[in-house]
């Protein structure tokens, strides 16, 4: 079998492979969010554990507990992950039409959606599901940042879970022809990966932010990698990167 390099030059696969992020980038993030009153942190990566004496956090979950720590009651963190979110039902794209986010579709918990702007058929349909933890948090911020891990070139699935969950708010003004809810919610996307798509994952997801109609902030949009040669498989590799990433950023005291 071929090796990876020859692969990549067969197909001809050029990438971006640049890390942004850093202890300088970290720090800006953070005074830039402590200007604002209320912030929401939604960690999308997940680690099974088998080891509860030595637990092993996902990378772009450490930066989001370092934020939280750092700005304090400001910040409410969410572990996505451990919250019961169904999947997307697809209801933007029925045979008779786009029926994402209808009025009628509105959750009818006063605690669970006291704004009223949470509408999602799958919210109604799956009972247990806790979306609206998410929603209802996100209605009373000032910005939201996503973290989530880089896996085989995308976001990972929670993110995109979640991400998928969330199409009623851009359908609500782009489709429906509504008010923009989300307009004055600032949005950035922090995301960790080994080798491949970083910063191109980082552009999509502002790009889709965009979309959604939040008002995307370029400081809080960026990524660490540990290599930029995209063929580096090898367990020498994986195993180097979390020493590195813990001195990039700081965190030797903590690890």
């Amino acid at each position: 079998m071929q090796n990876l390099q020859e692969l990549y030059d067969k197909y001809q696969i050029s990438e971006k492979n640049i890390s942004t992020g850093n202890l300088s980038k970290l720090n800006k993030t953070i005074e830039d969010l402590d200007k604002l009153d209320k912030v929401l942190l939604l960690s999308c990566s997940n680690r099974f554990n088998w080891d509860s004496n030595d637990v092993d956090i996902p990378k772009s979950t450490i930066l989001a507990m370092v934020i939280q720590g750092a700005l304090g009651d400001k910040a409410i963190l969410i572990d996505v992950p451990e919250l019961n979110i169904a999947p997307c039902e697809g209801n933007v794209s029925r045979k008779d039409g786009n029926n994402c986010g209808l009025k009628k579709a509105v959750l009818k918990d006063k605690n669970k959606n006291p704004t009223g702007f949470h509408r999602c058929w799958a919210s109604l349909n799956n009972k247990e599901d806790e979306l609206w933890k998410i929603s209802k948090e996100l209605f009373d911020s000032n910005a939201v940042i996503f973290f989530s891990s880089i896996r085989w070139g995308q976001a990972n699935q929670f993110y995109q879970k979640l991400i998928e969950r969330l199409t009623w708010l851009e359908n609500r003004h782009a489709t429906l022809g509504e008010s923009n809810v989300i307009k004055d919610i600032q949005s950035g996307f922090i995301c960790s990966e080994q080798n491949w798509k970083g910063l191109d994952v980082v552009d999509t997801q502002k790009r889709v932010h965009t979309f959604y109609g939040f008002k995307p902030n370029d400081k809080f949009y960026w990524n660490w990698q540990f290599t930029s040669k995209v063929t580096d498989e090898t367990q020498t590799s994986y195993k180097e990167a979390f020493p590195t990433f813990v001195k990039k950023f700081g965190l030797d005291k903590l690890y």
